[in-house]
């Protein structure tokens, strides 16, 4: 019988929230919890890694190339998570590694709420407001004069599972218009959710709030940038729920310095962790939340689920469901 090793890396949730998650693979084989810096080398990574054949991974560190050919066999890296752009496929198949991920209609409802709710709360000033009452100051409360969601025009980045679903909420529950830029998405398919499909720069300039909720590519890194910010209108509001490297932080603070930006939301950065030092948390008019948008109970348990089945069926020489990477000799 095949020795299994299973890693489970940089996830601060994963069989910590839901125990028999942990208890399932421990059945299967020894499994270790492991924290690496975001960016940790390749050659270093798979030497910590060594004799592991199985890898539960967060979105971060780097599964890169040189990752992989310094990596004894590796069967499978399961993603706790959709998102794969911190895995390099290509290197992945070369080196017969299964790749998987938690379908995206497990995380939509959950992230796209929480998109919204940091929205809302950099918009009604909640959090300023509610530290202000802790600190028995309830009458400073004209001090926290917010703006309404409802009637806004909302310029949405990124029309999948999530901001499909950002689209139905604002349009639906906020009576909102709403613009949406997706050059993966045909006018068919964004307009069957309510939004007018429209080029990025259209966006920026009529868009009262912008919901950013793309996956990250090697075509939109810093897809918001200097230029972007300049095209919006005056008093804009955003919200952040996808990666943070879509979005230049130095052009955020920029804005949110010289009053361009109204307020700023976000619950990922482009290096995580984040620290109090952070330069966003100089601003009262940024919420920032710990990459928690999946961190639902319903939301978590279904994507343990899913990293557990996707080790038992590797185990048993099935391939998992959602493999991106599908390609390997020891499945079928």
């Amino acid at each position: 019988m095949k020795k299994y090793k299973i890693a489970i890396v940089n996830s601060s949730s994963f069989g910590k929230i839901f125990t028999d998650h942990k208890e399932k693979l421990q059945s299967i084989g020894e499994v270790t919890h492991f924290t690496f810096d975001q960016h940790i080398p390749g050659k270093e990574l798979a030497e910590e890694l060594k004799g592991y054949n199985i890898i539960i991974s967060s979105v971060t560190p780097f599964f890169g190339k040189e990752f992989f050919e310094n990596k004894d066999e590796l069967l499978l890296i399961s993603r706790h998570g959709i998102g794969y752009n911190n895995i390099d496929l290509e290197a992945a198949e070369k080196h017969d590694t299964i790749v998987s991920i938690v379908p995206a209609l497990v995380e939509q409802d959950a992230v796209a709420e929480n998109n919204i709710t940091n929205l809302l709360a950099v918009m009604r000033k909640t959090v300023p407001a509610s530290i202000r009452v802790r600190n028995d100051k309830w009458e400073d409360r004209a001090q926290f004069l917010g703006n309404t969601l409802y009637g806004k025009t909302v310029g949405l980045i990124g029309v999948g599972n999530t901001g499909s679903r950002v689209v139905e909420t604002v349009r639906l529950g906020f009576r909102c218009r709403v613009l949406a830029y997706d050059p993966y998405k045909t006018n068919l398919e964004i307009e069957q959710f309510g939004a007018t499909k429209v080029e990025l720069e259209d966006l920026l300039k009529n868009a009262d709030v912008i919901c950013v909720c793309a996956s990250l590519n090697d075509k939109n890194y810093h897809m918001i940038s200097t230029k972007e910010v300049e095209m919006m209108k005056n008093g804009v509001y955003i919200s952040n729920s996808a990666r943070g490297a879509l979005l230049s932080e130095d052009a955020i603070i920029a804005g949110l310095k010289n009053g361009k930006i109204s307020g700023f939301a976000s619950d990922v950065l482009e290096t995580e962790p984040g620290r109090a030092n952070h330069p966003y948390l100089e601003f009262d008019n940024v919420v920032l939340t710990p990459h928690t948008s999946a961190y639902t109970s319903e939301c978590l348990r279904a994507m343990g689920e899913k990293c557990v089945e996707d080790v038992v069926r590797v185990t048993e020489g099935i391939l998992p469901g959602r493999a991106v990477q599908p390609n390997s000799s020891f499945c079928r």
